[in-house]
């Protein structure tokens, strides 16, 4: 019995404890509400990731491989690259989300929104963006604040060459601590997304499965999309040959729809692209990079998901402060993990420092596997083509004919 329950994978917990929790909603919904202190424990324990990952991931980030003046002419078109399509996914979510409307009904905690719903000055945020100090920043929850020091603070790690090497080693192994303490706090996920469940049904009643529904719903539409019409811009206008990228990405987009996790298909997808015709040199660079800069499929889903939390605490954000919170997402998501629900955690951090309930992370994890699966294979595919795309910018001639099997490419090698 113990070998059959440790066989079962956690995002399999997660829809066993959604279920269960729904279930319990249903059928004893005062007990249920009586369960909000488990969900708020889970809650907690996301909170006290995002200070630490986004600072370390940032700096590593920038320090490692973000300087366009120690990249060069490449890094800097990949960089360009890669604001681009990103700003352009979130604002297609930012739209998607307000023409459907998928949070309206659920009636999350609106008395904790009440700095979403304050009046907001471009003075104001200015000065707000910019921490008096960090530690101050990190024990409140600014992320904004956060992302804007660990800029700074990475650009001077680079001035100084090798004298910050110590430290940004140690942010890098910061990072990777805080990964590991994700997977930890993650164990906990089922009981925190059934917990949380319960109380939504108890409270609500099942009709916000149907808000959850649709939320998924526009999200699978939002990124095919941008499948079809962004990145498929980006073939045209680059002359990248369709056919022979659809061979070469074919198998490592599968993998990363069905881990959720773009880092599983790394391997493949740095050999695919070599297989496909990007120099070595640009691959290695422009596709790594690419998994902390150019995450399309999450940025979308980030101010999709943001918003649906807004409209489900009843707030009613202008553009101006939407926009904003765009600004917000566009710096944070470039520290996020390309690891299975990473994004929840920068999510956590940019509802915390607009005032919006913490209860719509929990809300959402309960359908997160399903989502993640979407925008981590669009992450993936987004990333592939960005080293087509810069390596035609760089004018290289890419093969038009099918692409080689591995077992004739080595024979050739061979010979």
């Amino acid at each position: 019995m113990g070998r059959t329950l440790k066989k079962i994978s956690l995002t399999s917990w997660i829809f066993i404890a959604m279920a269960a929790g729904i279930g319990l909603g249903m059928v004893a919904p005062d007990f249920a509400k009586e369960l909000a202190p488990v969900s708020k424990v889970f809650l907690n324990l996301i909170k006290s990731i995002i200070a630490p990952l986004v600072f370390a991931t940032l700096v590593y980030g920038i320090a490692g491989t973000g300087s366009a003046k120690a990249m060069g002419r490449i890094g800097a078109k990949a960089i360009i690259y890669f604001e681009v399509v990103t700003t352009i996914a979130l604002f297609l979510g930012l739209a998607a989300v307000n023409l459907v409307k998928p949070g309206i009904g659920v009636n999350l905690p609106a008395e904790k929104a009440k700095l979403a719903q304050s009046s907001v000055t471009l003075s104001g945020m200015l000065e707000h963006t910019f921490p008096v100090s960090i530690i101050e920043a990190m024990s409140k929850g600014e992320v904004l604040q956060i992302v804007v020091f660990a800029f700074i603070f990475g650009t001077a790690c680079i001035s100084i060459g090798k004298k910050a090497e110590s430290v940004v080693t140690w942010c890098k192994s910061l990072s990777e601590i805080m990964f590991e303490y994700t997977k930890y706090v993650m164990y906990f996920a089922p009981f925190g997304v059934g917990a949380a469940m319960a109380v939504t049904i108890g409270s609500k009643g099942i009709g916000v499965l149907f808000n959850l529904g649709q939320l998924i719903a526009t999200l699978f539409v939002s990124l095919a999309i941008f499948v079809v019409v962004v990145l498929g811009a980006v073939v045209v206008i680059f002359k990248i040959p369709l056919r022979r990228f659809i061979q070469a990405v074919k198998d490592p987009y599968i993998l990363a729809f069905s881990t959720a996790s773009s880092e599983a298909a790394l391997p493949q997808a740095l050999e695919n692209m070599e297989r496909f015709g990007v120099p070595k040199h640009i691959v290695s660079f422009v596709l790594p990079t690419g998994y902390s800069f150019n995450l399309d499929g999450t940025t979308l889903y980030l101010s999709m998901a943001s918003i649906f939390v807004a409209q489900a605490a009843g707030v009613d954000m202008p553009l101006g402060q939407q926009l904003v919170m765009m600004l917000t997402l566009m710096l944070t998501s470039k520290g996020v993990a390309a690891v299975p629900r990473a994004s929840m955690v920068v999510l956590s951090g940019t509802l915390g420092s607009f005032g919006l309930p913490l209860e719509g992370v929990a809300l959402l994890l309960g359908v997160d596997t399903i989502m993640d699966m979407a925008r981590t294979s669009v992450n993936l595919l987004g990333n592939c083509l960005a080293t087509a795309a810069v390596a035609r910018w760089e004018g290289v001639d890419l093969p038009t004919g099918d692409l080689e099997p591995i077992e004739e490419k080595a024979e050739e090698a061979t010979a």
